[in-house]
């Protein structure tokens, strides 16, 4: 069996080192990585640039300079790959993308993928394979090979969802997505209105209050949030409308403004599938997928780490596993109707009993423990150990609690079940 793994980051590495696992005698797998960049690591790779690259493809990476991950370091490595044991349980964005190529090296992933490779085409034959249409961006020669088995990991943190917000085209100052945002020094001594109040929201109001006059973060969290902000920070309700130099917000208040700063995530794309494949995004939910991996329609089509708010790298190469139990026929998938049914019966249960909307479908947080032990019992494999989800959302938790010391809490993980708090 022949496997196209498309992307290098934290998910096609897992993915690439998985296929190597599975490939025996009785099941041989040979796999290829394409990766458009000339580095391992995805969006952990930072670059200063923004826009496009000098290949003239839109930049990638997200990453800003002084990022640190909003996880324990305990509850990022991979099953059969930790992260060592240091100080601290918070790391910087640099020591991330050094345990990801210590990774890519240790397993000797590296000789599998071609670097600046851009894939363009994705798509189904009548012979039950794929083709993939690829340019060499170093010679801009196109080829095109073909595969028994596509995994998609391009990551989902690259293609900005902006908010639609009504006079955005009336505002004079500044309009800027999180994905562009790199260091605070461009916020100094401006007024900012932080569109959004995730991870990214929350943490990117607190570092540029620290340049800008005043900072505005504009949200409906329905949760408190507790943390003590700065005095310059100020939380207010979802912004109503923009004019040429401030902002109106739903409470009937005005603020004047220099910056609409937009932290409100990203959509997931796939410019390179076909049509015939038969998969499609519908408000930033990918369908039709069993357990939000597998395609329905062409089951030799898979996507690694479309679920968000997760223990990324192990759910990665757990998904990457799940896969492979299925492709090299040693579980066998239900019916394409049974299959179906049970994403209608998902449907029902995310957004008539949880209240979920349709861009939240992917969203796991404190369901996670319970996905992966589908993945696990559907494909009879090992399932994670629950101390991670419970660790996962401890932190999501201190998260919100107080965003400007939870950085500095340190964890240790005892066994399958617990972890203590070391200071």
């Amino acid at each position: 069996m022949r496997v196209a793994v498309i992307g290098a980051g934290s998910a096609g590495l897992a993915a690439l080192h998985q296929c190597d696992l599975a490939n025996t005698a009785e099941h041989p797998v040979e796999v290829v990585g394409y990766e458009k960049t000339d580095k391992v690591g995805g969006t952990w790779v930072y670059v200063p640039e923004t826009g496009k690259d000098s290949y003239g493809l839109p930049i990638h990476s997200s990453m800003y300079d002084s990022l640190r991950t909003n996880l324990p370091k305990e509850v990022m490595g991979y099953p059969d790959f930790p992260i060592p044991e240091n100080d601290k349980s918070y790391l910087h964005r640099t020591e991330i993308l050094e345990f990801l190529n210590n990774y890519c090296d240790h397993f000797k992933l590296r000789e599998k993928i071609r670097f600046l490779h851009n894939v363009e085409l994705v798509e189904p034959l009548e012979s039950n394979k794929w083709r993939l249409n690829l340019r060499n961006l170093q010679t801009n020669e196109t080829s095109s090979e073909e595969f028994d088995a596509v995994m998609i990991c391009n990551g989902h943190y690259f293609a900005p969802a902006l908010a639609n917000l009504a006079g955005k085209d009336v505002f004079k100052g500044q309009q800027l997505h999180s994905h562009d945002y790199r260091k605070p020094e461009p916020f100094a001594d401006k007024r900012v209105v932080v569109i959004g109040a995730g991870p990214s929201g929350m943490d990117l109001a607190l570092e540029i209050s620290k340049k800008a006059k005043r900072v505005i973060l504009s949200h409906h969290l329905k949760e408190t949030i507790l943390t003590k902000f700065p005095d310059n920070v100020v939380q207010k309700v979802d912004v109503a409308e923009l004019k040429e130099n401030s902002a109106v917000f739903k409470d009937g208040s005005e603020e004047d403004i220099d910056i609409v700063f937009y932290c409100t995530g990203y959509k997931y794309s796939f410019p390179f599938l076909s049509p015939k494949a038969g998969v499609s995004v519908d408000s930033n939910m990918v369908q039709p997928l069993y357990k939000h991996v597998i395609a329905v329609e062409k089951p030799s089509l898979a996507f690694i780490g479309l679920p968000f708010y997760v223990c990324a790298f192990s759910m990665f190469d757990l998904q990457a596993r799940f896969v492979l139990k299925f492709w090299t026929n040693e579980c066998e998938l239900p019916s394409r109707q049974a299959m179906l049914q049970e994403l209608e019966a998902e449907k029902r249960e995310r957004f008539e009993a949880k209240g979920f909307q349709k861009r939240q479908f992917h969203m796991m947080g404190p369901l996670q423990g319970d996905y992966y032990n589908e993945l696990a019992l559907a494909a009879k494999l090992e399932p994670l150990p629950p101390v991670l989800t419970k660790l996962h959302n401890e932190s999501s938790n201190r998260f919100l609690e107080d965003l400007v010391h939870y950085r500095e809490d340190r964890y240790r993980i005892l066994d399958t079940e617990n972890y203590v708090q070391l200071n």
